[in-house]
């Protein structure tokens, strides 16, 4: 069982990270530190905690050699919401293009999903009973408990007239249905044989007609005619919620099917969207991580430079109050970003971290350089991390009916041959390592299932089908 986020020590987050990503042990401490200060800073009182902020992180390296990687499997091993962006994608307010406050946006929208996903584990198996029943009802109508009626919603009534669509009264769930009737001794009986029948397969090619909800497309437009991304998103629809009519859409699908989508309804009505919405704000505040990659792109030399630039500093100014910490306004509620961990990334070949503004440098205090890979990292890319390359090409031939063997001299040409064409054209680190097997294996890929059996990839094979390619300098920078 693998330890809690929280009980991680710093060798224990790295020894994690070794499992996927090869060498880049400076960059590996700085960011188990960063992860275990959340946890120190959760254990003091809150007037301390208030006052520690993260110690944001800067990674320099040339593409292709994990800084991404990095800081997404750190992410998943923390449990935290995380969102990776582009800082070049960005221009300065008042210009067309995303506003940077989008990026803490993305980072609230991972963690509601991340909430809701946990919340539909914990009530799926009550979703899936009830979704059962539902299944039931659609089977056998005759064994269905009455149901009172019900007050109309006059209010949703009207709303309907005026956006039309018929106003459908919400149906009672099992636990009312039961309260409210008593079910005869034989209907009983066959209910409860249907639903051994559901679950062990019976009915599974059964096709049954149902009726899904659609939500209302009805556009009233944003508040004041505001952008979306001034209003955090806020649309009328939305705030409106459930007052709108529910549109109904017929559908006839398989009985498997409909206890999905049955179940997923049920779901929705188990789960309290206040309540996730609430935790996501906390998560993303307090634990969230968001990757500014390509952050090197929107450096330069400051001196000599005249005019507005909107998608450099101007970029960079946007960034500021952001990584300092500020209040955004999203559709789910305000989030403050002071607890946010921050890490940029970027190669900076024509340009340097100096060339970032002061502000914006100072608030980064942490920096590690990514080394370039060697032939030895690429072939113990290729063979030792959890997801290595040639395991995942093993296995994908295997359902085919290819056994692929990568004899060790094989893996040394691959990643010989790898780094000599990252030397003689661009320098992409590993990602070299895809288009060369991509290459390597394109026949076998090709002629698969046909042609199944044993592959045997030593040196020999490797040679004759990349020699040529990779000795014409001019050929392997257009294939390779």
């Amino acid at each position: 069982m693998n330890p809690t986020p929280k009980a991680l020590t710093p060798r224990e987050i790295v020894a994690e990270l070794d499992r996927y990503i090869v060498g880049q042990a400076k960059a590996k401490r700085a960011v188990a530190i960063a992860m275990r200060n959340r946890y120190r800073r959760e254990q003091l009182g809150a007037e301390m905690r208030g006052e520690i902020i993260p110690k944001n992180i800067l990674m320099i390296g040339p593409t292709g050699v994990g800084k991404t990687e990095i800081a997404r499997r750190l992410a998943g091993l923390a449990g935290a919401p995380f969102v990776k962006v582009e800082a070049t994608k960005y221009t300065e307010v008042g210009y067309v293009g995303r506003d940077v406050e989008s990026m803490v946006r993305d980072l609230v929208e991972n963690a509601v999903r991340m909430v809701q996903d946990e919340r539909r584990a914990e009530v799926a198996e009550m979703a899936d009973a009830a979704a059962v029943e539902r299944v039931i009802d659609l089977l056998y109508p005759e064994t269905r408990a009455a149901q009172p009626p019900q007050a109309p919603n006059q209010f949703a009534q009207t709303l309907g007239s005026i956006f039309g669509g018929a106003y459908q009264a919400p149906g009672m769930t099992p636990q009312q249905q039961a309260a409210t009737a008593t079910m005869p001794d034989e209907a009983r009986t066959t209910r409860e044989r249907a639903k051994e029948d559901i679950v062990r397969g019976f009915f599974d090619v059964r096709l049954v007609d149902i009726e899904v909800e659609e939500s209302p497309t009805v556009s009233i437009g944003m508040l004041g005619g505001m952008d979306p991304s001034m209003t955090g998103g806020a649309d009328m629809s939305e705030m409106l919620g459930g007052l709108l009519p529910k549109k109904k859409a017929h559908k006839k699908v398989t009985v498997p099917e409909a206890r999905r989508i049955f179940a997923q309804e049920e779901a929705g009505k188990l789960i309290d969207m206040d309540a996730v919405k609430r935790e996501a704000l906390r998560r993303a505040g307090e634990n969230g991580i968001i990757f500014i990659d390509e952050i090197d792109k929107v450096a330069g030399a400051r001196e000599g430079r005249s005019g507005p630039d909107v998608s450099r500093e101007g970029v960079q100014r946007d960034i500021l109050p952001i990584v300092e910490g500020s209040t955004v306004t999203t559709k789910y509620g305000a989030i403050k970003t002071d607890h946010v961990l921050f890490i940029a990334a970027g190669a900076f070949h024509m340009s340097k971290p100096s060339d970032l503004i002061p502000e914006l440098q100072g608030r980064f205090p942490i920096r590690v350089e990514l080394d370039a890979l060697t032939a030895d990292d690429l072939r113990t890319i290729l063979t030792q991390p959890k997801n290595a390359l040639t395991e995942q090409y093993r296995q994908l031939l295997a359902v085919e009916g290819v056994t692929l063997e990568f004899a060790p001299d094989g893996i040394e040409q691959i990643a010989t041959f790898a780094m000599q064409v990252n030397e003689q054209s661009e320098n992409i680190g590993a990602r070299r390592l895809h288009t060369v097997l991509e290459r390597l294996l394109e026949d076998v890929s090709y002629a698969a299932p046909e042609e199944s059996g044993a592959v045997r990839i030593d040196a020999a094979y490797v040679k004759t089908r990349l020699a040529d390619i990779v000795s014409d300098a001019n050929l392997s920078a257009y294939i390779l």
